[in-house]
Order: structure tokens, then C-alpha cells, then sequence
């Protein structure tokens, strides 16, 4: 019996199959609904899963447009290392979150150096160093940062464990995120990472999303303030024992005139012991001689940088707790106005604070001279750059080999003109961190 003999059919015939008729119809308005909606080809298996998928997608990337989900949320462990490794760890947690779309809870960082000995780590609230609602409004709509008070229900919370290893590779790392983004995990309204510590998550995001979240980070006001008496500090030492010599000139346009700042170089001076020892065992286990730098070899090619003369004002900037070389500021060239810590007289402002606010200090002093020279496998480094290189961009500069520009960076780990150091810029198009996290010697120049 067809569609066709049920709507003809006589009247004695219709109460007996009524039903049926009623059945087939409901199967044939449903085949032809299917078939309009859900087109299928026999070339194309698994087709009809793969739209639903997509159209799932599209919805989700519409829906980011008005924010990133804030009843839902990601917890990670607190995150540890030095100041420039806790940045990017705390970048890869917010965009990890960002791919989950879920609100990244505000991890603790470690104010401490000691990594390997958990029960030494000093743990220290990330509003303590950054600021929190500044860091919100600035990643609206990019990433968004939520404390434990926002947690309706803190006992439905989902495990997600990391693995580690080189069984745990970059493929299978985010196949983990995949999945649990495509899961039944919307019902937890807590994920938490557990496992390896956050910096040793495999990277899946571009630059140029970390240095979004990069430029979100702000300092709270008083360490910011304790780096702008730092760099006042240094303009003023070195105005007032340079004057009357030759004004200063270097690759940049530095003039002397009341009205513009006093000009200075920071050189980011890697010679402490543990950066020595690291430094040996990555070039032995990767064949490349530019990484380690002797204070001889720094000393030389910064004296080479193009235009350098006496009366350039240098802040050394060391960690002073493991530098056993106390000698940094002998073997220069006669006139350069030399300065660290202890001979700024700025000791005091260092002294009463934790490893990682000291660190913060020096980064900032460092982002903000004139010209900055460092290590290009040092990640310390490697994020000032990435700044610096961002004002360069925004000033209308995508390349600053053989032009003089503002804000110029070096890298004295690598040979450049002159005996001089490496003109140095960040790749912002690169596809992931690889080279800023642990350092290259291909830097753009």
C-alpha cells in the first residue's frame, strides 16, 4: 500500500487502515523533510556529521563575539619558574580557556625562584602583581579573568589531566582539548588541569594571541611605581655625570634638550650562575655556539653597537642573588656611565621585595630605554622585544634591519655588523611561541 492508493481508498476499507495510512504518511513527510534538510552524496561519506560539526562551530565563533562565557570556568595549578616563564604560562591558561570558551579562575604565581622543590614555592595571587580589572577591560571580549567567589557550585568539578613526557606530544595534547570541548563536560562548571605545571603545556596559538594577552598585563601601581623611580633614577645619575661631555649619539636621535629625557641603554646581562649552567646544557643538546655569552664577549659587541660613544648611559640589568661575578662593571670602554643597582643607589627599592617583583622592576626599566640589549634565548628577553617590537608597529615600522628607528633592541649572543650585536625584532606572524619560549637565534634581522 503506497501514499497514493491510502488517499483514494473506499470507505469500508478506511477504518481497517487508517492507521497505517496515518503511519506511512508521518514516514514519507519526514524522509522528504530529511532530504531537503540533510542532503547526503554517495561520494562524500560521512558528510551529514561533518555539517552538523561545522554548523555547531560557526554558532560557537558567533557567540564569542559577544564575550567569552563567564558562568563557566578553568582552574589550573599555580603556576611557577621565573617571571617571564609564569607570563607565558599564564597566557597559554587564558587562551586554553579561550578555546574552551570558559573564564580562566586567577591562578596564584609563585614569588619565589625554587621550581623544582614544591613544598619552597612562595605562592602570590595574581592581582598582587598584575592588575586585575585592568586586565579585563583591556582583554574584553578576547579572554576574561574570574576569582573563585564567581563559582556557584564548587563541588561538580571535571579532572582534566595533563599529560607529560615525549609520549605527550603537541598532536595528541590538543586532541585532549578537542575532545573535551566537544564532550559533555558543558555540565561541570569547573574544569581543572591537573598534572605538569602550566609552562609545559604544549603550544597551539599564535603570537600574535599571546601578545594580546601580553599587552592585558599591568603592572599594579606601586611596583609600576617603583620602576618609574628606577628609570628616573638612572635618567638623573647619568644627566648629571654626563654633562658637559659630548652629547650622546647612537643609532637613534638622542638630544640632549631640557625638553626630552635623558637617554639610556639596558643591557639585560645574563651571566648569573644558573643561566650559565642552563645555558651549556642547551648548547650542547642543540649544536648551536650562540647562546652562551661571557660578561668579555657582552662587554665587547654592546661596545660595537653602531654609534655608541663615551657619555652613553648603561643600566646592567642582573639578578643580583645568583650573579657570583661581582666584576660587571670593569672591562668597559673609558667614558660609557656604567650603573647598576647598588651604584644607582636603588638597592633599597630591590631589597624589600620577593625574586619575582624584583624581576618585574628590572622588566620594566628594561621595556622602557632607549635601546635594550639581551639574550635571544632568554625569555626575559625575548618578551620585552615582542613589546618593544609591538610600538615599533604601531609607530609604522615592520622592519627595523639597517633603518634607525625608535626603540631599538640586540641580541649580543649573536654576531651583527660591525662587531656589534644582532639587530633584533620578533616574528609576530609565527604560528606558535616555540622560538620566544625557549629561544632562536633567527630573529627577524
Amino acid at each position: 500500500m503506497d501514499l497514493w492508493s491510502c488517499k483514494h481508498m473506499g470507505f469500508s476499507g478506511r477504518h481497517m487502515n487508517s492507521l497505517a495510512c496515518r503511519c506511512l504518511s508521518f514516514v514519507f513527510i519526514v524522509l522528504v523533510f530529511r532530504a531537503l534538510m540533510f542532503p547526503t552524496f554517495p561520494n562524500f561519506g560521512g558528510f551529514q556529521q561533518n555539517n552538523l560539526l561545522l554548523v555547531h562551530s560557526s554558532s560557537s565563533q558567533s557567540d564569542s563575539e559577544f564575550g567569552v562565557r563567564k558562568d563557566k570556568f578553568l582552574e589550573v595549578p599555580q603556576i611557577v619558574w621565573g617571571l617571564n616563564n609564569q607570563k607565558i604560562a599564564f597566557a597559554r591558561a587564558c587562551l586554553t580557556a579561550r578555546m574552551l570558551n570558559r573564564t580562566l579562575l586567577m591562578p596564584n604565581l609563585s614569588a619565589s625562584l625554587f621550581y623544582k622543590e614544591v613544598e619552597l614555592l612562595q605562592p602570590i595571587s595574581f592581582d598582587k602583581i598584575f592588575n586585575f580589572e585592568r586586565f579585563n577591560s583591556l582583554c574584553k571580549g578576547f579572554v576574561h579573568l574570574g576569582r573563585f567567589s564567581d563559582i556557584s557550585n564548587r563541588a561538580r568539578v571535571f579532572e582534566l589531566q595533563k599529560g607529560s613526557g615525549r609520549k605527550w606530544t603537541v598532536e595528541r595534547d590538543l586532541n585532549q582539548l578537542r575532545q573535551i570541548k566537544e564532550n559533555s563536560t558543558d555540565d561541570f562548571e569547573v574544569i581543572r588541569i591537573v598534572g605538569k605545571n602550566p609552562f609545559m603545556w604544549h603550544d597551539h596559538w599564535p603570537v600574535k594571541d599571546y601578545a594580546k594577552v601580553f599587552e592585558c598585563l599591568v603592572l599594579v601601581d606601586e611596583i609600576a611605581e617603583e620602576a618609574a623611580k628606577v628609570v628616573s633614577k638612572i635618567r638623573e645619575m647619568g644627566s648629571s655625570t654626563r654633562r658637559g661631555r659630548d652629547t650622546l649619539r647612537t643609532n637613534v636621535d638622542f638630544k640632549n634638550s631640557s625638553s626630552q629625557p635623558t637617554p639610556y641603554v639596558a643591557v639585560h646581562m645574563r651571566v648569573e650562575k644558573d643561566w650559565m649552567i642552563h645555558c651549556k646544557k642547551l648548547e650542547q643538546r642543540s649544536s648551536i655556539n650562540q647562546i652562551c655569552s661571557s660578561k668579555e664577549e657582552i662587554v665587547e659587541r654592546v661596545q660595537h653597537i653602531v654609534g655608541m660613544r663615551g657619555s652613553t648611559i648603561i643600566y646592567l640589568a642582573v639578578a643580583d642573588s645568583l650573579l657570583e661575578d661581582s666584576s660587571i662593571l670593569s672591562g668597559w670602554n673609558e667614558g660609557l656611565l656604567l650603573f647598576e643597582k647598588k651604584k644607582l643607589g636603588v638597592w633599597d627599592i630591590y631589597k624589600k621585595y620577593p625574586y619575582l617583583i624584583k624581576s618585574a622592576i628590572d622588566y620594566e626599566v628594561c621595556l622602557r630605554a632607549d635601546v635594550f640589549v639581551g639574550n635571544s634565548f632568554s625569555t626575559f628577553s625575548n618578551l620585552i622585544v615582542l613589546e618593544r617590537t609591538q610600538k615599533m608597529i604601531r609607530m609604522g615600522v615592520t622592519r627595523s634591519c639597517g633603518l634607525d628607528v625608535r626603540w631599538p633592541s640586540y641580541a649580543y649572543n649573536i654576531l651583527g655588523e660591525s662587531g656589534g650585536p644582532q639587530r633584533w625584532m620578533t616574528e609576530m606572524s609565527d604560528s606558535n611561541l616555540q622560538a620566544i619560549s625557549y629561544g632562536t637565534n633567527n630573529i627577524s634581522c
